[in-house]
């Protein structure tokens, strides 16, 4: 009997991938403006692409079941698309609302936890109290916060995954033979 295991193995490849990956985020960081705009144009042809896909995946499947669901979902994909690549800025502080949500939501959540929890209340405390500030400053500025936020986040994740990356190296799967104990083994 065969199972599957992730396991993770650096190689030369991942250092060098990591070192481009933060090497990105510092000029990501560097130009967060740029990188709004380009993240928020990105996301529009995303949703262009997706939702014209779905329309025709929806025509293809016409006389199955789950057509409408597609054709929805296409259409709607669509029009946020079209809307984003129309009005970059308007996406991108709405983008930004959300960002902001996702950030006080995600603290006060922390915080809550915080309370059950003796093992890691200064911790929880800590990263709520954080999350909730960061979600307060978006949301009390959403114009000034629009134009930075998204590329500051994209920079930060982008140093962030190339320095795991050349820590820990990328997660492989591999498949192991297991053994399966016999019930008629007698053991002594």
């Amino acid at each position: 009997m065969t199972a599957v295991v992730v396991e993770r193995r650096r190689t030369g490849w991942d250092v060098v991938l990591g070192l481009v990956l933060v090497i990105g985020g510092v000029a990501v960081l560097g130009h967060v403006a740029l990188a709004t705009a380009v993240s928020v144009l990105f996301l529009g042809w995303t949703a262009v692409i997706a939702g014209i896909t779905a329309l025709v995946s929806a025509v293809v499947r016409i006389r199955q079941g789950g057509f409408w669901v597609g054709a929805l979902t296409g259409a709607l994909l669509l029009v946020l698309g079209v809307v984003m690549l129309r009005n970059p800025l308007v996406a991108a502080v709405s983008l930004t609302l959300v960002a902001g949500s996702l950030f006080l939501v995600g603290g006060v959540v922390r915080l809550v936890a915080a309370a059950g929890s003796r093992e890691y209340r200064w911790a929880l405390v800590l990263s709520g109290l954080v999350s909730v500030g960061l979600g307060l400053l978006v949301l009390l500025n959403p114009v000034e916060a629009s134009l930075t936020l998204l590329g500051i986040l994209l920079g930060i994740e982008a140093i962030s995954d190339g320095v795991a990356m050349m820590l820990l190296g990328r997660p492989r799967l591999r498949e192991v033979d297991t053994v399966v104990p016999s019930a008629s083994r007698a053991t002594v």
